[in-house]
């Protein structure tokens, strides 16, 4: 089964609304003709303390449970490849300099680089931005958030194991019982 990430990813930039980050739009309206090609981002986007810290980060922002989380969803390539590939210089801005000022926040608050903290550290992290607890703190989250939902949900993981793949769903059933609703649906 081949599953098309562009039209997943239309699908879930829907749930964005108006406050879509750019890249991600323009991924989004993007024709065959002009689409990248798959493998390694273009460029280096990530120091590696920053590349370990948006791992660490994505895997809080959707993490394992009964489903694989963000890490075994690919996320982390697939957040560097967009901000190489699809991103300009200044589109990257907001994500670089969020993930170093919680560096930084770490290293002042805990005493321990952010990548290695613990989880409920990295959680107070991740809020503390989501707060404005430093300069783009906000932006920096929603940008963020946006990344790593959209990576997780156009990967094959979120598409076929998070939520059930059905092709073509069955019958319609309007007196379905919801307590029978094992997982949303996508096509």
């Amino acid at each position: 089964m081949r599953i098309d990430r562009r039209a997943a990813l239309t699908g879930v930039l829907a749930l964005f609304g108006t406050s879509v980050f750019a890249p991600l739009a323009r991924a989004a309206q993007m024709t065959a003709a002009q689409l990248i090609p798959d493998g390694p981002p273009s460029v280096a986007v990530f120091s590696p303390a920053q590349r370990a810290l948006m791992t660490a980060l994505s895997e809080r922002v959707i993490p394992t449970t009964d489903t694989p989380g963000a890490i075994a969803a690919g996320v982390p390539d697939f957040i560097e490849k967009l901000l190489a590939d699809w991103a300009s210089p200044t589109d990257r801005v907001p994500i670089l300099a969020g993930l170093d000022a919680l560096e930084a926040r770490s290293q002042q608050d805990h005493k321990v680089a952010a990548d290695k903290a613990t989880p409920e550290q990295q959680d107070a992290l991740l809020t503390l931005a989501m707060n404005g607890g430093f300069p783009g703190g906000k932006t920096f989250f929603e940008a963020f958030r946006q990344l790593v939902i959209t990576g997780y949900y156009t990967s094959e993981i979120g598409i076929t194991q998070e939520r059930e793949y059905l092709p073509v769903p069955g019958e319609y059933n309007g007196a379905f019982p919801y307590a029978q609703v094992n997982k949303v649906y996508s096509a």
